[in-house]
C-alpha cells in the first residue's frame, strides 16, 4: 500500500504547489530584468569600488539571483545580458517593448565622491503625476531594500531619472516609457564597508529578494496609470554633475553645503540669502539624486520668492514636486528635512 499512498501524496503535493502558484501575484508576469552597464572594464574608471569591485559585475550577479527567483514563482523573465558584455540601451528597452514586458527593471548600484555615502536610490522616469505607476513602483522597491539591506533604518531617494539627466531622463527608461519601470540603485559601491558587502553572494541573494518582493506586491494591487511625457506638466532642465563628474573632491561636501545653507538662510538678510541659495544650489547640484535634494530645492524656492523671483520659485517648487517623491519615517528620515 505504501507506493499508492506515496503517489497519491506526491499527487497532492503537486496540486497544493500548482494552487500557491497561481495565488502568486508573479505567476504569468512578464518581467524585464535589466543588469545595469556590462562589458566596461576598460572604457571608465569610475564604476568601481575602493578596492576594485566593479559595478556591471554586482549588478549581474543580483539580476541572476532574481531571475531564479522569479522564474520559480512563475513569472516569465526577459533578460537583457546574461554575460558581462555591452548591450545597447536601446536594444534594452527594445526587448522590454516587444515582448510585452509589464515590468521594466534595471539593476544598478551608485558611486560617488563621498565615500560615507550609502542608501537606496530609485529613479522612475519623466514627471511624477504623469507616471504614477514608475512612482508606486519606486516606492515599494525602496521599501523593500530599506528593509532587507539597512534593517529599515536608512535615508531613500525616490527621483526622477531628469534629476541626474535633466534634459532627457535615462535612456532605458525614456525608451520603455509606458511599461512601469524603475532603475533601482540599492547602494552605494564606493562606501568602502557597503562593497566589501556587495561582494557577498548572501548579500546580493537578499537584495534580489527584496526586488522579488517588491515585484510581488507591486502586482498584489490596481497598476496605476502613466500618461504621456510632458501632456500635464513640463519642468525646465536643472543643471546638475553627472556619472564620472560624480567623484570630483567638491562633491563631498553636498551634505556641509545644505547644513551651511540652512544657516545663512536663517540669518535672513538679502546677503545672506542670496549666499543661502548658492549653498543649496550646489548641494543639488553636487548630489541631485541625494536624499536632501528634494529639500535643497525646496529652500531655493522659498529663498527665490523672498528675493522677488517669483517665476523661478514658482519652477522650482514644481521641481521639488514633479522630481522628488517625499518619504518619511518609514525609512527612518525626517519630516523636517521636507
Amino acid at each position: 500500500m505504501r507506493a499508492p499512498l506515496l503517489i497519491a501524496a506526491c499527487l497532492l503535493g503537486t496540486v497544493m504547489t500548482a494552487a500557491c502558484r497561481e495565488n502568486d501575484p508573479l505567476e504569468g508576469r512578464i518581467v524585464c530584468i535589466d543588469p545595469g552597464h556590462g562589458g566596461t572594464a576598460e572604457t571608465d574608471s569610475y564604476r568601481v569600488g575602493p578596492t576594485g569591485e566593479r559595478e556591471e559585475w554586482i549588478d549581474l550577479r543580483v539580476a541572476l539571483m532574481l531571475r531564479d527567483i522569479l522564474e520559480k514563482r512563475g513569472a516569465h523573465v526577459l533578460m537583457t545580458r546574461t554575460e558581462d558584455v555591452a548591450v545597447e540601451l536601446q536594444d534594452r528597452a527594445t526587448l522590454a517593448v516587444e515582448n510585452g514586458a509589464e515590468v521594466f527593471l534595471s539593476i544598478h548600484h551608485n558611486a560617488t565622491a563621498d565615500p560615507e555615502a550609502n542608501f537606496p536610490v530609485i529613479y522612475f522616469h519623466g514627471n511624477a503625476s504623469e507616471n504614477e505607476a514608475g512612482v508606486t513602483l519606486g516606492r515599494t522597491l525602496a521599501a523593500a531594500l530599506a528593509e532587507a539591506l539597512f534593517e529599515g533604518e536608512t535615508e531613500v531617494s525616490i527621483v526622477s531619472d531628469h534629476a541626474i539627466f535633466p534634459t532627457s531622463g535615462a535612456a532605458v527608461l525614456r525608451h520603455s516609457y509606458g511599461i512601469p519601470g524603475v532603475i533601482g540603485e540599492a547602494s552605494f559601491f564606493t562606501n568602502p564597508d557597503e562593497e566589501e558587502c556587495l561582494r557577498s553572494a548572501e548579500h546580493n541573494r537578499r537584495e534580489a529578494e527584496a526586488y522579488a518582493a517588491a515585484l510581488a506586491d507591486f502586482f498584489s494591487h490596481p497598476i496605476p496609470p502613466i500618461v504621456e511625457k510632458d501632456s500635464l506638466v513640463t519642468v525646465e532642465p536643472f543643471e546638475v554633475f553627472q556619472e564620472s563628474e560624480r567623484i570630483r573632491p567638491e562633491i563631498r561636501q553636498w551634505h556641509e553645503n545644505y547644513l551651511a545653507g540652512l544657516v545663512a538662510q536663517d540669518i535672513g538678510t538679502p546677503e545672506a540669502l542670496d549666499h543661502a541659495l548658492q549653498l543649496f544650489t550646489l548641494s543639488a547640484r553636487s548630489f541631485p539624486d541625494s536624499w536632501i535634494a528634494r529639500a535643497c530645492h525646496v529652500h531655493r524656492a522659498e529663498i527665490l520668492e523672498a528675493l522677488g523671483r517669483r517665476e523661478e520659485a514658482a519652477m522650482t517648487r514644481l521641481r521639488a514636486n514633479e522630481h522628488y517623491v517625499p518619504v518619511g519615517h518609514e525609512f527612518g528620515i525626517r519630516d523636517s528635512e521636507f
